[in-house]
Formats: C-alpha cells, sequence, structure tokens
C-alpha cells in the first residue's frame, strides 16, 4: 500500500501536493533570507530613540460625557 498524501487534498490530484509544498519552501526560504540578511545588518546605534509623546490637547477638543 503506497503512502497516501495527506498535506492538501483536492479536485489537482497529487498536484495538490506538490503546489501546497512548493509554496511552503518558498515561504521557509524568503524567511530565512530575510533572517541572513537582518542578522548580517549593521545598525546605527548613535542614535537615541525618542519618545514619542501626544500632543497636549486643549479642552476646547475635549466633550464631556454624561
Amino acid at each position: 500500500m503506497p503512502f497516501p498524501m495527506i498535506p492538501a487534498h483536492g479536485a489537482l490530484g497529487s498536484w495538490d501536493e506538490i503546489i501546497f509544498l512548493s509554496v511552503a519552501a518558498i515561504f521557509l526560504i524568503m524567511m530565512g533570507i530575510s533572517w541572513i540578511r537582518s542578522r548580517t545588518a549593521t545598525f546605527d546605534e548613535s542614535e537615541e530613540p525618542t519618545p514619542e509623546t501626544p500632543a497636549p490637547e486643549s479642552e476646547a477638543d475635549r466633550f464631556r460625557l454624561e
């Protein structure tokens, strides 16, 4: 008895599995490339992050809830 292919099954027969596995392989390759690029990237650590504070709102911009 042959091993049944179960990751995907539909009207395309065995082509479903080939398409499913090729999409998964492309995704994993792209994630690997982005991980390698992020690990080898140089970051400028001289810049300090600036905290984003919201602009102060005046009382005229607010409505009182009753």
